[in-house]
């Protein structure tokens, strides 16, 4: 439907449209300036009042000789309105999006076209630092669930022209603003050709959960992988950091996290606390954290093993053998220990604040003194369960760790069944499946290990300046 210079049926359409009677929220002002109505349409909520207070009053205290000269919408825009960001729009559908999109909606009498003003303001909290990624030394905002906000905290750090953003609109029914970040000339063309290319072929109804949601369309079907092919951070210097280096960060409105493409497995193991500190400092940081990655994996598995195996231990180290009997298999403890703590993280997510404590204190006497003395776990099942359980918070990415979980779960079952040669099977499966799960633009995931570039590996394993990783990145963009 197309707006017309028929007042009384472009008004009919629009509030058909809008459903302006049955939505209490969809207001709509009607003004009478000089014999001629002017009608205005937004959301409650959505409009900063003081925006609307000063168009109203400019409307009302206009004189009748500058108003009669007003012929068109240009006419109009230009003369009165031109100060703030306004434009036209003839087509009913387009105009109703804006209006739900936060823009002010206005029909003048006369006028063949509408005029979209800008008047928006979104409800939305605090830059606060993000529980998740909370440093030892930086910046301490966050990004928040307004997309402009966002893409302003990147601009703040990042003041080059060749910065760019672009906006899509993705969604049949909930039409949710996408803004893909990147700086024109570091970011690789190929890249971007796939990830907009990704973007505009998307033809879903809503997207129902963000950002989850939008991997789903734009990832493919490889569920088979727990790898993520993706990065989330709710820090604007780490996003920021990103893109100078070539990469793509993707924001999706109502959501506070931007996710960074496309990542490698190596791109996983970076924190921003490495490149707060000194570079000795932040070296040790990262082999600490790297050292505990691969300690997950392999922990439980070993242990399992060596029990199977008690004479590859030299004699002082037999105390790592269990001295109790113990009813229930090794191998059966330890998965129903990885289910418990996840179990119990479940838990303390829906746990009120005020009931933290009493959370704890059952967690601590069910799962430790009680489960040892009931029989259905070894002492030693739960230390060794309790040091992966806070081993990996240390990895900055959720995502990454559950994939870690599964490997260890998976060498766990096999090195049950078949002694070595399952731990054997469990490891060249973990590394078959490494290898060939490949990034959301197609490029190998082991990069740059394979394929072999050193000067990009080396700036990934250890804490290097930040200068020359940036300059190595834009010569090495994957």
């Amino acid at each position: 439907m197309k707006i017309t210079s028929n007042l009384k049926e472009n008004i009919q359409n629009i509030t058909s449209v809008l459903k302006v009677k049955e939505s209490f929220d969809i207001i709509e002002r009607i003004l009478d300036v000089h014999d001629k109505k002017i009608y205005l349409y937004f959301v409650d909520g959505f409009v900063k009042d003081e925006n609307l207070e000063f168009l109203i009053r400019s409307l009302l205290f206009m004189t009748k000789e500058s108003f009669s000269k007003f012929e068109t919408s240009n006419d109009f825009i230009q003369k009165m309105i031109s100060s703030m960001e306004v434009s036209e729009e003839d087509d009913v559908s387009k105009l109703s999006t804006s209006v739900l999109s936060g823009q002010t909606a206005m029909i003048v009498e006369g006028f063949p076209t509408a005029i979209l003003l800008d008047l928006r303001t979104y409800p939305a909290r605090g830059p606060q630092e993000p529980e998740k990624e909370q440093v030892l030394r930086g910046s301490r905002d966050g990004f928040v669930e307004t997309i402009v906000f966002n893409t302003a905290l990147v601009r703040r750090r990042i003041r080059d022209s060749r910065l760019v953003f672009q906006m899509f609109s993705i969604g049949e029914m909930t039409k949710t603003d996408v803004a893909i970040g990147y700086i024109d000339g570091v970011v690789d063309k190929k890249t971007l050709d796939i990830v907009t290319t990704q973007l505009k072929n998307i033809k879903v109804d809503a997207l129902t959960v963000g950002d989850q949601t939008l991997v789903e369309c734009i990832a493919g079907k490889n569920w088979f992988s727990p790898f993520p092919k993706i990065r989330y951070t709710e820090r604007p210097d780490v996003a920021s950091a990103h893109v100078m280096e070539g990469k793509i960060v993707l924001f999706v409105d109502n959501s506070p996290s931007a996710m960074i493409l496309p990542t490698s497995f190596f791109d996983f193991i970076e924190d921003i606390d490495d490149y707060y500190f000194p570079l000795i400092t932040g070296n040790y940081l990262r082999l600490i954290r790297n050292l505990i990655l691969i300690f997950t994996v392999f922990i439980t598995p070993l242990y399992i093993y060596i029990v199977q195996n008690p004479g590859v231990l030299p004699e002082s180290l037999k105390f790592l053998l269990p001295s109790d009997i113990y009813p229930v298999p090794l191998v059966l403890q330890f998965i129903l220990l990885e289910l418990s703590v996840d179990g119990l993280k479940l838990a303390s997510l829906n746990t009120p604040s005020s009931l933290g404590m009493s959370l704890s204190v059952i967690g601590a006497l069910i799962l430790g003194e009680y489960a040892v003395n009931s029989g259905w776990f070894i002492s030693e099942a739960i230390l060794y369960m309790a040091i992966v359980a806070l081993a990996s918070f240390t990895q900055p990415s959720i995502e990454m760790g559950f994939a870690v979980k599964f490997l260890r779960i998976l060498i766990l079952i096999l090195t049950g069944l078949f002694n070595l040669w399952g731990f054997g099977i469990g490891l060249i499966l973990s590394l078959v499946l490494l290898a060939s799960t490949k990034t959301l633009t197609g490029e190998p995931y082991l990069y740059p290990l394979f394929p072999f570039n050193w000067n990009a590996l080396k700036n990934l394993i250890f804490r290097t300046s930040v200068s020359s990783k940036q300059k190595i990145n834009k010569k090495n963009v994957v």
